[in-house]
């Protein structure tokens, strides 16, 4: 049998249900394992700590399956941990439209480096560790059997796979079953279109479902000015929620064109909507010497920080963002300002903008905190599942 032993004193994470396993952490490995082979998990002493997958290029070494000696890590092992997410979500968002819904949110699904969201008619089954990897067809078929949708997508991209020694692998599981240009959703009576292909993450960003529901609660009569606004997501929110105006500004134009497509299938394509192309940092900076001002901002920019590693200049981004926001605010104004890296937590994150309000000359206020809809639960053992944080701010001069 294969094995991984640690070194003394380092099993506590483990015993406290914490699924990873870092390379600092190992004393020794036995049995010559290829990447994504399943090892026992064992104390410096030889005590039974768990099954994990093995990632012999990452600094995260193993990921842990289960904590049961008995437990067997087979495709029945995969087919109950998908059903007990899926069922889990039933229950969590009983009444609500699911077709388009997170149905297992990785570690905090037990099921590390698995994302596999569903859009209508089409599950996207997303990838990131060797482990998830190599238990790839047991995956697909467990969420096929359990939906009831054959039709699958695999977007197994992202920076993150090279940590792991992994090549990109996007396209459909079925070759002869591809997937329309745009996969049609609704969320909260509006109709968007999901690039499975080619769009950000798994092609939307399921995750603020609720926070674009407050942005559509607060935006009537407001001028709101929509940063990184990608396909639209808070910018249409806003105009459904009867804001005056919304600016949305992206450095894609492709995604700025899908926005516009978005407002007219939702006939929202009016003269309250305007779209400015380019990089967000220069753009604020211009509607601070136009001495623009807005009533409501959002920020929802991409991951700056991957890992801790990269905090630091990630730091530098989100204060300059936030403070240049801050001083494009008026006066009861609400700004919408948000973290999706996992190596900023939610304290850094909060001291990051705090100590952009003491630089723009204002005082802050929290007014709410927010992170991602509850289909991306956060197990209380793995707090770096909480990767969106959130934070809706007022402010005084």
């Amino acid at each position: 049998m294969k094995k991984l032993i640690l070194k003394p004193g380092r099993e506590k994470s483990l015993q406290r249900r914490h699924p990873w396993v870092f390379s600092g952490a190992i004393a020794r490995v036995d049995g010559d394992p290829l990447s994504g082979d399943t090892l026992e998990l064992r104390s410096s002493t030889g005590g039974f700590l768990g099954w994990g997958a093995w990632s012999p290029q990452s600094q995260i070494s193993a990921r842990l399956w289960d904590t049961h000696e008995r437990t067997v890590v087979d495709d029945a092992f995969f087919r109950a941990r998908v059903e007990a997410a899926v069922t889990r979500r039933a229950h969590l968002l009983a009444g609500e439209p699911r077709e388009a819904i997170r149905l297992v949110h990785g570690e905090s699904d037990g099921l590390p480096g698995v994302t596999i969201d569903r859009f209508a008619d089409w599950i996207v089954v997303q990838l990131t560790s060797a482990g998830a990897w190599r238990w790839r067809d047991a995956i697909v078929e467990a969420v096929r059997e359990v939906t009831g949708l054959e039709k699958v997508f695999e977007r197994s991209d992202g920076e993150v796979l090279t940590l792991e020694g992994l090549e990109p692998r996007i396209g459909p599981v079925t070759p002869e079953v591809e997937p329309p240009e745009r996969i049609a959703i609704e969320e909260a009576g509006l109709v968007f279109g999901v690039d499975v292909r080619h769009g950000h993450k798994t092609g939307f960003y399921l995750d603020q479902r609720d926070n674009r529901a407050l942005v559509r609660d607060l935006a009537t009569d407001r001028e709101v000015l929509d940063c990184f606004s990608y396909t639209g997501g808070f910018a249409l929110n806003a105009l459904a929620g009867g804001a005056a105006s919304v600016t949305a500004v992206d450095a894609s134009g492709e995604a700025l064109a899908q926005l516009r497509d978005h407002a007219r299938d939702n006939a929202l394509a009016d003269d309250r909507l305007s779209t400015l192309e380019g990089d967000v940092f220069q753009a604020l900076r211009r509607f601070r010497d136009q001495n623009r001002k807005f009533d409501l901002i959002v920020l929802d920019p991409p991951k700056f920080a991957p890992t801790q590693a990269m905090a630091e200049r990630a730091a530098r981004g989100y204060k300059d963002i936030n403070l240049w926001a801050m001083k494009l605010l008026k006066p009861d104004g609400v700004l919408f300002t948000f973290s999706c890296s996992g190596g900023v937590n939610r304290g850094l994150f909060q001291q990051i903008v705090a100590g952009a309000a003491i630089d723009a000359g204002v005082e802050a206020y929290v007014l709410h905190h927010m992170t991602a809809a509850a289909d991306h639960p956060v197990t209380l053992t793995f707090p770096e599942g909480e990767y969106l944080k959130g934070l809706m701010l007022a402010t005084d001069r």
